[in-house]
């Protein structure tokens, strides 16, 4: 095995244990607004982390590419999204800032 397919291994297992960790933590939580913040992990740690352990044994081809764009903007629209969903609950709720109406 080289060290390029144990880099891949690591990161691809570190970010489906990202993933899986949040999933199973968003199973038994009932706060909406918890399960709302469990998603930035997966976004901005297990998606990146999945991408470059598939970026890596692919090398520098079209398909690696397209990984790595994606895996861009899941991680920049990721927390932004979750973010403002955040705030519409909050709303909906009763419970944003008077600044944030």
């Amino acid at each position: 095995m080289t060290a390029a397919q144990v880099v891949s291994a690591v990161a691809t297992g570190a970010g489906v244990l990202v993933v899986v960790l949040a999933a199973l933590r968003a199973l038994v939580t009932r706060d909406v607004l918890v399960r709302l913040h469990l998603i930035t992990p997966v976004t901005s740690v297990g998606g990146p982390l999945i991408g470059l352990g598939l970026a890596i044994p692919n090398g520098w081809t079209a398909p690696t590419a397209q990984i790595l764009v994606t895996v861009f903007l899941l991680a920049l629209t990721g927390p932004v999204l979750g973010s403002a969903t955040g705030r519409l609950v909050a709303r909906a709720d009763g419970a944003a800032a008077e600044g944030d109406r």
